[in-house]
């Protein structure tokens, strides 16, 4: 009979080891040997031994010892241990079984007692450790993400995890009897693809094309998708199969929004090359052309080159917030102010107010100067850019909402955004047309980067429309690193 079960033998006499050796050699066992009860420790640490046969009489540390040191480990507390001894007496037997030994065989030995005996326990420790294994193995399952069946060579469940329960709509509780897993299935999902799902109806061999169970879109809920992974179990399970559920519905989403991205990004720098296809057109034939075709086509070349290099410019600088963010430094609420009223100037804002609470003068926000100008720099681009006429009035209120924070809010009267628009106006590379065209300008990393930056110090970031009319509200909670005085008096309105 083939043994795979591990046998630790310790005994200080070379004698004594070779007695058990050559009465255990032929019998399967995997032997292991010790000198010391020092030793026997380590060996049993490192092998897990179904079994050690355990000397008692041996210099320095005894078999007592030894025995009483592995059950207070708590690793090596369940290997049973079979004392081995000379010694006869009722007194020897007691201490042994108080140290914590399992049994106990005196020398000289009986070669079929023994081996019996050695037969019985390791038998049993193999099978008590499967037990324990076993009940770990379904503890995982039964609180697992995904869901996990096992059904039979015609479909039909023979077990359920609570997730899996959950993806088919079977109440918990006993399973009912012959519940055929793909009929339960389609009838809540759509089997895709359908091709490779007939191979698993017809019993064909499958090939490594991916099976999913998708619910379709509603008016309330998205798409959902379950990947299935099926595993003949191992023989002596009678053509049962272990299916697993898992929950993809994120990761398609995501792999579509890539997709989205790519098209997206692909279009964006495409598009500015119409304009700058007809460079060539220029170069060949400009000495047929009249001024005026000239300046028309030199301008579609400029504005392309010009589109371009925003688009570009909009990237690099999104890649490079994590280090505007870490520059370091703080700003005060004049400083907001004189830059607010720069950037109004330079990008031809008509109509820019500031507003901010007396004494604000006193509290110092946790934002490097060069964060403060990007993210001022992006919301007035974004209210001339949106606004229907391209001439926003904008006004910026900056308020003491707390001993260590303060709000920034940022008001124009351009356009007003859906809830789906405002959801998803943080996320990169969004920009909110009903259509995607590519058309509108720059690349939708403007708010992002802008909340990027906010986050990164601890802020917070939200947009609303206006409700007295249209246009948006943009607010920055920045936290403050200094407090300000107690305020309580109307702001000061500084006109720029």
């Amino acid at each position: 009979m083939e043994h795979s079960s591990i046998v630790l033998i310790v005994d200080d006499e070379p004698v004594g080891r070779a007695a058990l050796q050559g009465l255990l050699h032929n019998q399967g066992y995997h032997l292991a040997f010790a000198a010391s009860g020092a030793e026997a420790l380590e060996q049993a640490d490192a092998l897990l031994p179904d079994l050690i046969l355990l000397d008692v009489m041996m210099p320095g540390m005894d078999g007592y010892e030894a025995c009483r040191r592995l059950r207070a480990t708590p690793r090596l507390a369940d290997i049973p241990v079979i004392m081995v001894t000379a010694l006869d007496d009722r007194d020897s037997r007691v201490r042994g079984i108080e140290a914590g030994a399992d049994d106990y065989i005196g020398k000289p030995y009986d070669r079929v007692e023994l081996r019996t005996r050695v037969a019985t326990i390791t038998r049993l420790n193999r099978h008590r450790r499967l037990l324990t294994e076993r009940a770990r193995f379904e503890w995982v399952v039964e609180h697992a993400d995904d869901g996990y069946l096992v059904i039979d060579r015609q479909d039909m469940l023979v077990y359920a995890n609570p997730q899996a329960r959950r993806y088919l709509g079977i109440r918990d509780g006993q399973l009912p009897p012959m519940l055929d897993f793909c009929k339960l299935a389609a009838k809540q999902y759509h089997c895709e693809p359908q091709e490779a799902w007939a191979k698993w109806h017809s019993g064909e061999p499958g090939d490594s094309t991916k099976l999913y169970l998708v619910q379709p879109e509603t008016a309330t809920t998205q798409t959902f998708w379950l990947e299935v992974d099926n595993h003949t179990l191992p023989d002596g399970a009678d053509g049962q199969r272990i299916v697993r559920l898992r929950n993809v519905t994120s990761q398609i989403n995501s792999q579509r929004d890539m997709w989205k991205f790519h098209s997206m990004v692909t279009h964006k720098l495409r598009t500015p090359f119409i304009g700058l296809s007809t460079l060539e057109l220029l170069m060949n034939h400009a000495s047929t052309m009249t001024p005026a075709e000239i300046i028309e086509f030199s301008q579609m070349v400029k504005d392309g080159v010009v589109r371009l290099r925003g688009a570009i410019e909009d990237i690099l600088q999104y890649i490079s917030v994590p280090g505007i963010a870490s520059s370091g430094g703080n700003v005060r609420a004049a400083q907001i102010e004189v830059t607010a009223r720069e950037l109004g100037l330079a990008l031809e804002i008509p109509e820019l107010t500031v507003a901010y609470q007396q004494g604000l003068e006193h509290m110092t926000f946790a934002l490097p100067l060069q964060a403060l100008e990007v993210v001022l720099r992006e919301l007035l681009e974004n209210a001339k850019k949106f606004h229907p006429r391209h001439t926003p009035s904008v006004e910026i209120l900056m308020l003491c909402s707390g001993a260590h924070e303060a709000l920034i809010q940022v008001r124009d009267d351009g356009i007003t955004l859906t809830p789906e628009q405002l959801s998803r106006a943080w996320t990169p590379y969004y920009q909110g047309e009903k259509y995607f065209t590519g058309e509108v300008e720059g690349m939708g990393l403007g708010l992002p980067m802008v909340a990027s930056l906010i986050w990164s110090i601890g802020g917070v970031c939200s947009l609303r429309n206006r409700q007295e009319g249209p246009g948006l509200i943009v607010e920055l909670r920045i936290p403050a690193t200094r407090s300000p005085f107690e305020l309580a008096t109307p702001p000061v309105v500084q006109y720029s």
